[in-house]
């Protein structure tokens, strides 16, 4: 019976070893001669520690694709240009490269929607853009950048002429055959339409102010009843997105101040298609 008790005793002292040594063997025995008995004990589950009880962290979204930067070029950077003019943040070009004032017009139109101001134009930008602007045309992305003009209409080539084609949207200014100088030009709307034909300047009129649109027409240049060519701050600053009430506007101030100051009363003015 002795013998019995104290191997009862250390069978109660291995189980208590079995919280310690999850998992573990022990020999269970009463060290006074008796044969040790062997006790494979049950593994135990390592206990959880808080920070293991913490969630994941989301996955890292992946930065938007980069579709053009600075020192890019291409059509798809003049229709980019094209369209930040449309919504007045670029004023120059289309040039067809992504310059200084290209990457400012970016980054100025990215921080007013809340975007990363990088000046690179990614696709989130670029999709962006896309819902605010409407397709731009052919002479949207090329005139404005510096596309001469076609050739001009035969009937100006003799004398001082106001050359003007609407299919290129050109004003040529022209002496006996020569051209002087081109600026780019929109026209009247649909429903006020410049006139087409061969005119003549009769009035010049250098801070003129509509009386029936009551609208500035600086450097204006009458040649067809209220229709003239003048400076449009209009044009300027939205572009081909608007159209006159008729007259031939000039974007260009510097450009129709020097033209005006050249135009006298009684020279040819022809608008062609």
């Amino acid at each position: 019976m002795r013998g019995k008790g104290r191997t009862a005793g250390a069978l109660a002292s291995a189980a208590a070893l079995a919280v310690v040594c999850g998992g573990c063997t022990v020999q269970a025995g009463d060290g006074e001669g008796q044969s040790p008995v062997r006790i494979d004990l049950p593994s135990r589950a390592p206990s959880r520690t808080p920070e293991d009880a913490k969630p994941s962290a989301p996955p890292t979204r992946a930065a938007p694709e980069v579709l053009w930067s600075r020192g890019d070029s291409g059509r798809d950077v003049r229709e980019l240009q094209a369209r930040l003019r449309q919504v007045a943040w670029l004023f120059d070009g289309p040039t067809g490269t992504y310059d200084d004032l290209t990457e400012q017009a970016v980054k100025g139109f990215q921080g007013r929607r809340g975007l990363p101001r990088t000046g690179k134009t990614d696709s989130v930008t670029w999709k962006r853009l896309l819902k605010m602007t409407p397709e731009p045309g052919k002479w949207d992305l090329y005139l404005m950048g510096g596309q001469p003009a076609a050739e001009p209409d035969p009937r100006c080539l003799t004398g001082r002429v106001l050359c003007i084609d609407k299919t290129s949207r050109t004003l040529r200014w022209m002496i006996d055959g020569r051209t002087v100088s081109t600026v780019a030009v929109r026209f009247g709307s649909q429903y006020t339409p410049t006139r087409e034909g061969v005119f003549q300047v009769y009035w010049k009129s250098r801070h003129h102010r509509s009386t029936l649109y009551d609208s500035p027409m600086p450097y204006a240049m009458f040649f067809s009843g209220g229709q003239a060519v003048h400076h449009s701050s209009d044009f300027a600053a939205t572009g081909y997105a608007g159209a006159s009430h008729g007259c031939v506007n000039v974007r260009d101030e510097a450009a129709i101040a020097e033209l005006f100051a050249q135009v006298r009363n009684g020279d040819k003015v022809v608008v062609s298609w």
